[in-house]
């Protein structure tokens, strides 16, 4: 799915991810927070598989609602941030690709996946969208959010575009050292024609800054 650049960027980027966060402009604040609410209402006394978790950052929220939540990231580096937080209900962390899913199917309530959608090459959508799938159970859900374009357009800080159309970008540590990552944006009308190819949507919410969607099987 993902290319390995961007994952190693992720896993270097661990100590200081949290950052993108905290260091917004408070309407940008303003957007996640009301993103949060959202979310914890959707995984209300539900069971959650998160995705790429990271940092835990999306994982700490909604484990103030949620009935159970199994949160797998690729790298450790990202999960013993995580194991750093203090939350609410159960959360287990597992080591994970997400492309080879080590859960049951139909087990889960919802499926989470924050900040990551973006990082899908665009020739591998319908197989990414499929993979969400499995692990749900009848009428079971999906959220998401990710990044809108900037406001300088959806190719600011691009470093090239290849054949399928996907958009790769710098992106630069604290200590300087610099990676080229694959960062896709969307039109809402996009995301509107990628998800209904797979899912319901129950509700697409295209903020400024962010763009988050609830999927329904």
């Amino acid at each position: 799915m993902s290319d390995y650049k961007t994952k190693k960027y992720y896993r270097d980027r661990a100590a200081e991810y949290e950052q993108i966060y905290y260091r917004h402009k408070p309407d940008r604040r303003r957007e996640i927070d009301d993103e949060i609410d959202r979310l914890k209402g959707y995984v209300s006394n539900r069971a959650v598989l998160e995705l790429a978790c990271g940092t835990g950052y999306w994982t700490e929220k909604m484990a103030d609602t949620a009935k159970s939540i199994l949160a797998l990231d690729i790298w450790m580096e990202m999960i013993e941030e995580a194991r750093n937080k203090k939350y609410k209900n159960p959360v287990d962390f597992v080591r994970a690709d997400m492309a080879r899913l080590p859960v049951k199917a139909g087990f889960f309530d919802l499926v989470a996946v924050g900040f990551w959608f973006s990082h899908q090459p665009r020739q591998a959508y319908e197989e990414f969208l499929e993979g969400l799938k499995y692990p749900l159970r009848k009428n079971g859900r999906v959220w998401m959010i990710d990044n809108n374009p900037p406001a300088e357009g959806r190719f600011k800080e691009s470093v090239g575009v290849d054949e399928h159309g996907n958009n790769f970008k710098k992106r630069r540590l604290d200590n300087g050292r610099e990676y080229v990552i694959l960062k896709n944006y969307f039109e809402e009308r996009e995301l509107k024609e990628i998800f209904s190819r797979a899912f319901k949507i129950e509700r697409l919410v295209y903020m400024k800054y962010y763009w988050s969607v609830l999927l329904s099987v």
